[in-house]
């Protein structure tokens, strides 16, 4: 039987057209023998919109929500792991691609060390005009020791070091943490943060992800950058990282724990 990683994808309907594009960005990686990836895509609601553009592959399931109302990226994200059967879960946002080789490097380095619990890549600005651009600031290739990653968002305004959306995770970690949180935006920021500080991680210097910007993506909303409400998103995602480390609990257990915080 094979290993496979589950590629899970919150879409809702504006941002539907780009499934074909993510889709041809998954076949493009190559595991390693006996490896095999299945894509979960979850509709944040139920409309009419997503389906016509659902690839027609037997790797991949389309499931959808309630159809009174959405949830958000992190309600869709989470009620996807039901059909998130592998060991691995791979975050793809429906408007992003996967570089070639990404998944497989990923993969190589978590199975190489089972004291890593995720693994993160360097990602790129894909713009409007098909050219990219990079952020500066990246950490170096390697391991990212619980804490790094808390430390450097709380000192540069709340930016993280690595991109959330590059995450791959060992599955019983991310259920173990509860899935993304409830928040309406910042929900994948709070899961590398938790992630953080209750294990070790990893970063890939080479690019693994193509993050898409366009007029209308949820991160480009004027809701979104709101200074009370993310005053509030990053006031609850700080205070869940920072239980966190005080439980003393990691992951594997017996890892040694997170760093002690003030």
């Amino acid at each position: 039987m094979s290993r496979h990683v589950v590629i899970v994808t919150a879409v809702h309907g504006p941002s539907a057209r780009f499934l074909g594009e993510a889709h041809a960005s998954l076949r493009t990686q190559e595991l390693p023998a006996g490896w095999d990836w299945r894509w979960v895509i979850q509709e944040d609601g139920r409309t009419d919109d997503v389906r016509p553009h659902v690839p027609d592959d037997p790797r991949v399931v389309f499931r959808q929500g309630r159809p009174e109302r959405q949830g958000g990226p992190g309600v869709a994200r989470t009620i996807a792991l039901s059909h998130a059967d592998g060991e691995y879960v791979k975050i793809l946002d429906a408007d992003d691609q996967l570089t070639p080789g990404s998944l497989a490097r990923d993969l190589a380095a978590l199975e190489a060390d089972p004291t890593l619990g995720w693994a993160t890549s360097r990602a790129l600005d894909l713009l409007p005009d098909g050219s990219t651009a990079g952020f500066p600031g990246d950490p170096e290739h390697g391991p990212i020791e619980p804490g790094a990653v808390l430390d450097h968002w709380k000192a540069n305004d709340f930016r993280s070091p690595v991109h959330p959306a590059t995450l791959l995770i060992r599955r019983d970690l991310l259920l173990a943490l509860g899935g993304w949180m409830a928040l309406p935006a910042s929900e994948d920021t709070g899961l590398l943060l938790a992630l953080n500080c209750v294990s070790r991680g990893w970063f890939s210097a080479e690019v693994g992800l193509l993050y898409r910007k366009w007029q209308g993506q949820v991160t480009g909303q004027a809701s979104h950058v709101d200074p009370a409400e993310r005053a509030a998103r990053m006031a609850v995602v700080e205070a869940r990282a920072l239980a966190l480390a005080s439980t003393g609990w990691s992951f594997p257990p017996g890892a040694g724990g997170p760093r002690e915080r003030p």
